[in-house]
């Protein structure tokens, strides 16, 4: 596989790499692996938001709304 990244990114890759004591290329892998957990994180959570509104588990927006307000009240206080 080859990525293609400006020449701003390969600079401030190569400084935080310096600065870590990796190479270039390890931080390059450790930064896609937790790009990559992140990104399965987030589509779990919108499967799992898709499968409860398909089952009528889900909010409406006055409720949000409603539910918003009384938290910043809360805060207010």
């Amino acid at each position: 596989m080859e990525v293609r990244i400006t020449p701003e990114l390969e600079a401030e890759l190569a400084h935080i790499a310096t600065r870590t004591g990796r190479t270039p290329e390890q931080l390059a892998a450790d930064a896609l692996a937790l790009g990559m957990q992140a990104e399965q994180r987030f589509l779990k959570a919108v499967e799992q938001g898709i499968a409860s509104a398909d089952a009528g588990r889900f909010v409406d927006d006055e409720q949000v709304l409603a539910w918003l307000e009384q938290q910043e009240a809360s805060e207010r206080s």
